[in-house]
């Protein structure tokens, strides 16, 4: 399988566990705090798959920084959290950074 389809889903659990953070009350609720947890443990356990044909640079730095990009979108647009247009300017750059590391990757074919 395409590494890019684990790394992905690890982007994409470890969105969802984030988003959960604020539910948790401090991890004094347990469902909210189990399912952040299982949902961590999980976005690691995809990446491992994708370090399998993609250097750990480029998993890490695509896996943090689309991380960060969708937490801020997704905070705005759920939680109603505001965006400055300073902090939209960096998330426009993150997005480039993550673009430009995979563009120059020397990354095996499948």
């Amino acid at each position: 399988m395409n590494p890019y389809v684990y790394l992905l889903g690890a982007i994409i659990l470890e969105v969802s566990g984030t988003m959960l953070l604020p539910f948790t009350g401090n991890f004094t609720k347990p469902l909210p705090s189990v399912g952040l947890i299982a949902l961590y443990t999980g976005s690691f356990y995809l990446m491992t798959f994708a370090l399998g044909q993609i250097p750990l640079a480029v998993v890490y730095a695509t896996w943090s920084g689309l991380g960060v990009f969708t937490v801020a979108l997704l905070s705005y647009f759920l939680l109603n959290q505001s965006l400055s247009w300073q902090a939209v300017l960096g998330l426009a750059l993150i997005v480039t950074g993550v673009i430009l590391v995979n563009s120059f990757a020397k990354i095996p074919t499948v």
